[in-house]
């Protein structure tokens, strides 16, 4: 039936050449398999790792916010008492400066006698001076 003993032999040769690659093709397969199973496994152990590392990553990210919350108050707190604080330290300027004025308003007093005594005595200087010119210009006009 076949022509030839040697084209017999050549598909023979193709036989054994086909049963040499779905060999290595199942014993590629099979590997292949057993690394995903591998990284399947690796990866379910790393899941539930996961969930241990998530667990302890919400406590402290809820830890953080409380902290962060507390920090928060303090600081209005803070802001609160230097508001009180500004407030008081201007009201007291307020009453320095007041009584500054007072003080002022006292030494006023005593400049506003002071210069009404010397106003008084100027008065007096120029009514004499005054009268000494009526004299003055009575004599010049009476030559």
């Amino acid at each position: 039936m076949s022509i030839s003993p040697a084209i017999d032999r050549q598909r023979g040769h193709m036989g054994a050449d086909r049963k040499r690659i779905f060999i290595g093709l199942a014993v590629a397969m099979f590997l292949g398999s057993a690394v995903y199973m591998r990284l399947w496994t690796i990866d379910f152990s790393m899941s539930s790792g996961h969930a241990e590392l998530l667990r302890k990553w919400r406590q402290f990210h809820l830890a953080n916010r409380e902290a962060m919350d507390e920090s928060a108050e303090w600081r209005r707190m803070y802001d609160h008492e230097h508001d009180r604080a500004n407030k008081c330290k201007s009201d007291l300027n307020k009453l320095k400066e007041s009584f500054k004025k007072v003080g002022d308003a006292a030494s006023f007093d005593q400049k506003l006698t002071k210069m009404q005594t010397e106003n008084l005595a100027l008065r007096t200087k120029v009514d004499a001076l005054q009268q000494k010119l009526k004299a003055e210009t009575s004599r010049c006009g009476s030559q």
